[in-house]
């Protein structure tokens, strides 16, 4: 095993990840999304080297921006935008006119794939919808992100992430018994329908790729969040119960034990998935006759309710004597699973994470060093990276329009007095750090 983990350390060394292609390289992606959905899937793809250039409206730019956690911005950015607009290069350009019209018109005929997250129809309205780029390109792929997708009963109603949980039966089954349901705190609709949305890319333009034909790919923000309900859906359908999953609170009432204790100086998660691991468990915390105890004799009979509650109960009076680092220590001699309930200092810290770049610190030419995500899958050929930092509205106009489309510096200049191109406005979110010198970064 020593070899293996040797062999696998090299070849995915994360040292030589600049040193390899991208997998889209060549793959131009045209955003024009706002929040989380949309740019979160069209960032997935520019991790792994698509072109993405994300169009927004002159001025204020994508609402993300002002999505400010406790209102607080830093170097007047809010750095939720971050995480879902690495990569990509940023243009401020209003698509709703006819000349912005016509340059959008371009860039698709020079592209590979639109995102858009907006209402149903309204880019069909505008007459940018799929209907009317696929004339222009019938190569193009399509992705319309939206809450209830683009067709149904539901088509006109709005939805949030908040929304999208609770219209899933997402917030039903996440809380403590005898409690009102609980919001998931990340924006987990948004971030699984991205993921949806990018496989679908992914599948059209393999598919592209063997037809020479583009598609429309249609997501539902709730439907993405179904999709990943495990078995809940189908558990509650068969034994004809609304309340087949119930609210369980920190343990899993399909695994027995899996859940999070609190522990001597904070809290752990212990799973044991098997009655071997079991076993090993109650051998490790010293009380070898719970998984000999005819309750908790195996999984099936220890996931049932009452007999699940007295196993919790028990487990939960025994680990809070002991400290995190004990439990992990004893869950690697013995063989189950434990681990801290870690916050972000932890993760910042983490080893693991550091030496995998699930945790990356870089440099970005003008916020300077950035801790951020890693990308998730690696690919020992064709790594994905981190390239830089999301950006200020129409910080690439030049880039794209001069070098994509060669606009002229008056052409550029009369589409600007006319609102049509246009950079930041003066508001923190919109605009650069007051610390950037004006050039840096830009590439011009």
């Amino acid at each position: 095993m020593e070899d293996y983990f040797d062999w696998t350390k090299e070849i995915f060394d994360p040292d030589k990840i600049f040193s390899k292609p991208e997998a889209l390289e060549g793959v131009r992606v045209l955003e024009i999304c706002t929040r989380v959905f949309g740019p979160m899937t069209a960032e997935f793809l520019a991790e792994f080297g698509a072109e993405v250039i994300k169009i927004e409206l002159p001025g204020d730019g994508d609402l993300m921006r002002y999505t400010a956690p406790l209102g607080r911005f830093w170097k007047d950015v809010a750095v939720s935008f971050f995480p879902m607009n690495r990569n990509k290069y940023f243009v401020g350009l209003d698509i709703r006119k006819p000349e912005g019209k016509e340059l959008f018109y371009k860039l698709v005929a020079r592209s590979d794939v639109v995102v858009e997250n907006f209402k149903a129809g309204t880019m069909d309205r505008w007459g940018t919808g799929y209907r009317q780029l696929r004339e222009i390109n019938p190569a193009i792929i399509y992705v319309a992100n939206s809450g209830f997708g683009q067709w149904g009963p539901n088509v006109e109603r709005p939805s949030y992430d908040a929304t999208a949980q609770a219209e899933a039966g997402l917030a039903a089954i996440t809380g403590f018994p005898s409690r009102p349901p609980l919001k998931v705190p990340i924006y987990i609709g948004d971030t699984l329908g991205a993921l949806h949305a990018a496989i679908g890319v992914l599948v059209a333009l393999y598919r592209r790729h063997l037809t020479g034909k583009g598609e429309f790919i249609d997501v539902s923000q709730g439907e993405s969040l179904l999709r990943t309900m495990d078995w809940t859906f189908l558990f509650q359908f068969l034994i004809g119960s609304p309340d087949g999953r119930p609210r369980w609170g920190n343990y899993d009432p399909a695994i027995c034990p899996a859940g999070i204790f609190r522990c001597r100086d904070g809290y752990i998660g212990v799973a044991a998935q098997d009655d071997e691991q079991f076993k090993n468990l109650c051998t490790a915390l010293k009380v070898p006759e719970l998984a000999t105890d005819p309750r908790f004799i195996d999984q099936t009979t220890r996931t049932r309710t009452e007999n699940a509650k007295a196993l919790y109960s028990t487990l939960s009076e025994i680990l809070r004597h002991y400290t995190a680092e004990e439990i992990e220590t004893l869950a690697i001699k013995y063989g189950f699973a434990a681990a801290k309930v870690a916050n972000a200092q932890d993760i910042y810290n983490d080893d693991h994470y550091r030496a995998r770049r699930a945790i990356v610190e870089f440099d970005d030419p003008i916020y300077g060093t950035l801790v951020d995500y890693g990308p998730v899958p690696k690919l020992s050929e064709t790594p994905g990276r981190i390239r830089w930092a999301a950006k200020p509205v129409g910080f690439h106009n030049e880039h794209v329009f001069k070098k994509l489309l060669g606009l002229t510096d008056n052409e550029i200049s009369e589409l600007t007095a006319k609102g049509v191109i246009g950079q930041w406005s003066d508001r923190p979110g919109a605009r650069p750090p007051i610390t950037w010198d004006g050039r840096t970064g830009t590439g011009w």
